[in-house]
């Protein structure tokens, strides 16, 4: 049984341990990275079902690692994480227009049902 793989961006390094162990045990496969410079250099590597990634980060924020990966790869989704509910994805802000926003604080279970959705999708 192959898993779907999700490449995972988060700076909090609290949030991404929580992050990673919990999708782990819901059936992904984590590949996580602390930057979104990391995270990019990954993806080009290796296919990817699925980029969870935190929005306010160094090097590359979550937006550049969103635009730059989906122009690498059009069929991988995209769910940006973020506790600045003042940051919008407005349709300049370069985002892919299909991705997904989930809102910190979040129930576990409410991110975990929408990873699912988002790869069956």
């Amino acid at each position: 049984m192959i898993l779907d793989r999700i490449l995972l961006a988060e700076d909090d390094d609290d949030m991404r341990r929580f992050l990673e162990r919990n999708l782990r045990k819901a059936g992904y496969d984590v590949v996580a990275f602390g930057n979104g410079r990391a995270a990019y250099e990954r993806l080009q590597e290796e296919p990817f079902s699925l980029l969870l990634t935190d929005i306010v980060m160094p090097e590359m924020d979550g937006i550049e690692l969103a635009r730059r990966a989906s122009e690498y790869d059009p069929d991988l989704k995209i769910m940006f994480i973020t506790g600045f509910s003042a940051v919008a994805l407005t349709p300049d802000s370069g985002a892919p227009h299909d991705a997904t926003v989930l809102s910190k604080p979040f129930h576990l279970r409410q991110l975990v049902a929408e990873v699912d959705r988002l790869i069956a999708a």
